[in-house]
């Protein structure tokens, strides 16, 4: 019989473990694709906008895990805290041998890493997405953490109240009191100075925050969960006052210090690459190193035609701010949906003629004498030419007299321009790139 007994033992199944159950089945699993779906569908619905920039990428998914994932967490957890309300099992399980405490923690945390599971899955997929498209840059893996310590505290959040309210309409309701503390606290950043309080605040696309920034966020959202939960089901709630305090005083610092003090133009931004080759020189941000092949190339014939020509800006600058006096401004490249789209310039000809408008417009003059008109458009046609000049100009030669006199001028001046040999154009432009800070015709060289 003993050696029965023990052939019985070696081939019964393992006792699981307590939490084995909650992690498999249940509710966390639902809960985790939930928040994988809904932040996947709000990143592939605006994909353009941020495919291919690893700032722009961290922005979106900063947004999206605490527009979306934070209320989204809460409700999850309101649910399953609510579960033996529903089933009326609460003093049953006030009976057990485990504590109110050690009940939350064990319920609550495979909800929480289902939801933070779902997070890590939309966001290592969009990580992919940008990874193969990517302009420059490196991800910013701290912004993902912070945002993971955001969810966690919302389901634990989520799970006391679930606990207390035992109503069936207590998480949709809780995700939309949710939504609109977030909204309210996040409305008019800049001029609210509760904005940094908002999971969703983060900074302009070319900033990052100061190294203590995700720890205090951290504290703030982790310290107002810990109090909750110690005020509820810890045997001493006073307790509760040490997360709390420190939630506190995370809040006040984040507060007290505002937007301006937690983020600064990150070092990237403030660099640029510069192909030095061509005249003028072209430089690209830093964060998107990787597109100088592709504007060099866009603006390879505007910079042939300026070969040997005398009086241009020493290069295209792409920094915030003016440009120095010897420089021009590069045609945005940023935001990125707009002229770059998964790491391609989406119309290189229009940012061709974007870059001589750049050299040509008189952009600080109110109303130049009509009479650069002409020289204007002449040069814009042969540098490089907008890509909507031929509808423009059918549209002038059907208009009143004034536009097709006007168009006349501009067809005249296009045409000597070009017929022009190439020495006698050469130094006709050096000529004209010495006036074109001028708003008066003083010094208009003759076409």
């Amino acid at each position: 019989m003993t050696l029965v007994t023990e052939r019985r033992r070696e081939i019964a199944p393992r006792p699981h473990h307590p939490l084995r159950a909650e992690v498999v089945r249940g509710f966390g699993p639902w809960a985790g694709a939930a928040v994988l779906l809904t932040v996947a569908v709000a990143l592939g619905a605006n994909a353009d906008q941020w495919q291919g920039g690893w700032a722009e990428t961290r922005e979106q998914l900063h947004v999206a895990a605490g527009l979306l994932g934070v209320p989204l967490a809460l409700a999850a957890g309101c649910w399953h805290g609510g579960r033996e309300g529903r089933r009326r099992t609460e003093e049953l399980l006030a009976s057990a041998a485990r504590g109110p405490l050690a009940r939350l923690l064990a319920s609550g945390l495979p909800l929480v890493l289902w939801v933070v599971g779902g997070y890590t899955a939309a966001a290592v997929l969009s990580l992919l997405a940008t990874w193969y498209r990517a302009t420059g840059d490196s991800p910013y893996l701290v912004a993902f953490l912070t945002d993971t310590v955001v969810l966690a505290s919302a389901v634990v959040g989520g799970q006391v109240v679930g606990r207390m309210v035992a109503w069936r309409l207590a998480a949709p309701l809780l995700a939309v009191a949710g939504y609109v503390v977030i909204g309210v606290l996040s409305y008019g950043s800049g001029n609210n100075s509760y904005a940094p309080l908002s999971p969703v605040v983060g900074g302009m696309t070319d900033s990052v925050p100061v190294w203590w920034q995700p720890l205090a966020m951290a504290a703030w959202a982790g310290g107002l969960a810990g109090a909750a939960v110690l005020a509820y089901a810890a045997r001493r709630r006073a307790f509760a006052l040490l997360p709390l305090a420190a939630a506190i005083a995370a809040g006040t610092l984040l507060v007290q210090t505002g937007e301006d003090g937690l983020w600064h133009t990150g070092p990237l931004a403030r660099r640029q690459v510069c192909h030095t080759s061509t005249t003028p020189q072209i430089c690209v941000n830093a964060r998107f190193e990787k597109l100088l092949p592709q504007v060099t190339d866009a603006l390879s014939g505007l910079t042939g035609r300026l070969e040997g020509v005398r009086n241009l800006p020493v290069r295209f600058e792409d920094r915030a701010g003016r440009p120095a006096r010897d420089e021009v401004e590069l045609p945005m490249l940023a935001p990125i949906g707009w002229s770059v789209v998964r790491g391609e310039l989406t119309d290189p000809q229009q940012y061709a003629w974007e870059a001589g408008m750049m050299l040509t417009g008189r952009s600080d003059c109110d109303r130049p004498d009509p009479r650069w008109d002409p020289v204007d458009n002449a040069v814009e046609h042969y540098l490089a030419p907008s890509p909507q000049e031929k509808f423009f100009d059918e549209q002038d030669a059907t208009s009143g007299p004034a536009d097709r006199a006007r168009l006349k001028a501009r067809l005249d001046a296009r045409t000597r321009l070009e017929t022009m040999g190439e020495r006698k154009r050469r130094a006709w432009l050096s000529e004209y790139f010495a006036t074109t800070d001028r708003c008066d015709a003083k010094g208009m060289p003759t076409l």
